[in-house]
């Protein structure tokens, strides 16, 4: 289950919530996190949840993942949802937390099945809400 290269093991429950989210809309958003040698669920999201309240939960100075299910109307009028993979690495955080979570992301972005949209960030302006929205159409 672990990768060879990073050497991080992947928590059934990120799949499992990853896919309640995806299937069922069962949370707005998912942050995960490395924790030894496994990411593991940090934070669950409420359906009725905002971006900024998904903003707040990524944290000032550690690197974290996180999906979020972003549901915007076309200029068609039709509803449409996107599933987005962030790789948040704050320029605060440690060094060694930055190359542990870039050396594991690929890895792990495999593990979920239904990615549509892949955001960088390390500053909160990198990823915000009108970049989303841009990312999105």
């Amino acid at each position: 289950m672990a990768n060879a290269v990073s050497g991080m093991a992947v928590e059934d429950e990120c799949k499992l919530r990853f896919q309640e989210l995806k299937a069922k809309r069962s949370y707005r958003f998912i942050v995960f996190k490395i924790d030894g040698q496994q990411v593991v669920v940090d934070k669950l999201g409420d359906p009725e949840e905002s971006y900024d309240d998904f903003m707040a939960s990524l944290p000032d100075n550690e690197c974290r993942y996180a999906v979020y299910d972003f549901h915007f109307t076309t200029n068609e009028n039709c509803q449409k949802s996107k599933i987005f993979f962030f790789a948040w690495s704050p320029d605060t955080s440690k060094v060694r937390m930055k190359m542990v979570y870039a050396s594991s992301k690929d890895r792990f972005k495999r593990e979920l099945d239904g990615i549509q949209v892949e955001v960088q960030a390390t500053d909160p302006s990198e990823m915000s809400l009108d970049i989303v929205k841009a990312r999105a159409y």
